[in-house]
């Protein structure tokens, strides 16, 4: 889905001031449910959610008709209405889980007991009465919040106007957020300053909302945003909260948005020319022809040849064809940093979509710039492999003397990715003093940490270069043979960005 959100460039100075640092905060929709495996609206959701360590957790709130609060997302469960139910009726049927359906008492009790330990808010949805008893719920709710002392910790929301207007008449300084999407940010702001918390297709149908909400300083939040893709847009956008069903992935995500806040983009191609590559960042690397580069590979990498390396309307193209060349039946070409891109540690991300069919091997990885030490003792990171016989998965790998993959010892993960083919994706590694962290998309799949060791097992702390090639065949490309019926094939690749600390 193409996010159509597109904010004005200039805005008050000291609303930018505000928000160009601000964290987003990561809300765990109906607690951390999904990974775990757990009921929705459950304290055992609580409990994961908290163990993820999020910035907040929304719960569902109804009232019984005894006027028992639970935690309850729909109006009805188990073919019983919770309004005009008991909760001694409702808390027959458990959840999912087994789990029994708490009351909101008992939820507030197992989150006192991590408060403590965790620095969480709770973000209470007040659902409205189906008989009509909006006031008595917004006011037992708040009672309940005040007697077991969690005022400071908590937010209310509603779709429900009446309910958060009872809740500023109850006590003007309440942290409130409306979720209907039917007020523009001023009125929030005269209403007493209520928080914007739309669903995201209310902000891409009115995108001035954001910036508006960001002059009034009202607090920003949206629902229910579980596509990476969509994750971006808000981080980016700098709001306050983004509510999900998958904290872990927002987490990350968020996590990715503030390494590069923290450093600052120290090399990079965007690949905006025509042409061979940028000769000041790239050289053609031909060294391991004659011997199939130690993987039994059946391409020949050229030197200079635009039919295998292009830049051309914004991106670069590393094509491997079926052509004699050498003593090879394919060409392609492998590039290298080496010499005009060394680094030790830093952020670096790149842009990318791989090639399709049994037989293609396209890497972005790196090599010692100025190592005394041969392969695999000096170290290799691979940010990124794909292999055209497993289309949908990429691989991080790092191999050192006593991790490589001629000991079987590599040390490495897969991550699923359907689209690797068919779109472009982002690729970055964090690399530190202590670990190495691998992702797609803002989604770290792989870490490997240091832990102490000796240079057999770390040898990551000198200088290495990137490395950017589509082989053919090989130890691993060539596991399920080459399919000479489509080629040419192309590794594109959009930028190369590299970040280190300020």
């Amino acid at each position: 889905m193409k996010i159509k959100i597109i904010l004005i460039a200039t805005f008050l100075f000291i609303v930018y001031e505000h928000y160009a640092f601000a964290q987003t905060k990561v809300i765990a929709h109906r607690g951390a449910w999904k990974a775990s495996g757990v009921a929705q609206n459950s304290i055992s959701g609580l409990n994961a959610a908290l163990l993820t360590n999020v910035d907040a957790v929304e719960l569902d709130i109804r009232m019984t008709a005894d006027d028992t609060l639970i935690l309850m997302h729909d109006p009805s469960f188990e073919g019983l209405e919770v309004a005009s139910s008991t909760y001694k009726d409702i808390v027959q049927n458990t959840l999912k889980n087994q789990e029994r359906i708490p009351t909101l008492y008992e939820y507030f009790e197992a989150f006192i007991q991590n408060k403590a330990t965790f620095d969480t808010k709770l973000i209470c949805e007040i659902k409205p009465s189906s008989t009509g008893k909006n006031r008595d719920i917004a006011e037992k709710t708040l009672d309940l919040v005040n007697q077991m002392g969690l005022i400071e910790v908590v937010v209310f929301i509603s779709f429900n106007y009446e309910i958060l207007e009872v809740l500023r008449a109850l006590n003007k300084d309440l942290p409130l957020q409306y979720l209907n999407g039917d007020k523009t940010p001023e009125e929030l702001f005269l209403a007493g300053n209520i928080g914007m918390n739309y669903q995201f297709k209310v902000y891409e149908k009115n995108p001035s909302w954001i910036e508006e909400a960001k002059k009034f300083q009202i607090v920003l939040n949206t629902w229910t945003v579980n596509q990476p893709n969509l994750m971006d847009v808000f981080i980016n956008h700098s709001f306050d909260y983004i509510t999900t069903d998958e904290p872990e992935v927002l987490m990350s995500k968020i996590e990715v948005d503030k390494i590069k806040k923290q450093r600052q983009l120290v090399w990079f191609d965007e690949f905006d020319g025509n042409g061979l590559p940028d000769s000041t960042k790239w050289s053609f690397d031909t060294r391991g022809n004659d011997w199939n580069w130690g993987n039994n590979e059946l391409q020949w990498y050229t030197d200079s040849n635009l039919k295998n390396a292009e830049v051309s309307n914004g991106t670069l193209k590393i094509t491997a064809i079926k052509e004699p060349t050498g003593n090879k039946n394919y060409s392609s070409a492998r590039l290298r940093s080496l010499g005009k891109g060394d680094f030790k540690y830093g952020y670096f991300e790149i842009r990318a979509k791989m090639p399709k069919g049994n037989g293609t091997w396209p890497a972005i990885w790196m090599l010692p710039s100025n190592s005394d030490k041969g392969w695999p003792e000096g170290g290799e990171i691979d940010i990124m492999e794909h292999v055209g016989f497993k289309p949908d998965t990429v691989f991080a790998t790092v191999h050192t003397k006593a991790h490589n993959h001629i000991k079987k010892t590599q040390v490495g993960n897969d991550f699923l990715l359907p689209n690797a083919t068919s779109e472009f994706n982002v690729y970055s590694l964090l690399w530190d003093e202590e670990s190495i962290k691998a992702y797609v998309n803002g989604i770290c799949y792989f870490t490997y940490e240091k832990n102490g060791a000796e240079t057999d097992v770390w040898p990551f702390d000198s200088d290495f270069h990137l490395l950017l090639n589509l082989a053919i065949g090989g130890g691993l490309g060539g596991k399920k043979g080459v399919d000479n019926s489509l080629f040419p094939h192309v590794f594109e690749v959009d930028y190369v960005r590299v970040y280190q600390s300020r």
